[in-house]
């Protein structure tokens, strides 16, 4: 019968980290609203910015790949 209190404090310290974790959530919104907005306001998106529309020029590593596959292919042919 002496196992009857457990429960009721394990829920109650359950809660207690439930609103201590509430509360640091709100903290940080009221923080996150105080500071001024990090991104430019002029409508264009930084991570897209250099990007134009169409085919996109090959990365590094993609040209030196097709050089070793030409040299392999004039090899074996």
């Amino acid at each position: 019968m002496a196992q009857k209190s457990r429960p009721t404090l394990m829920k109650r310290e359950r809660e207690k980290a439930r609103v201590e974790k509430q509360k640091m959530k709100e903290a940080r919104r009221a923080d996150r609203s105080a500071q001024p907005n990090s991104r430019p306001n002029d409508g264009v998106d930084p991570d897209i910015a250099h990007i134009k529309p169409g085919p996109q020029p090959l990365a590094d590593w993609q040209i030196i790949e097709e050089e070793t596959v030409e040299v392999t292919e004039t090899k074996n042919g």
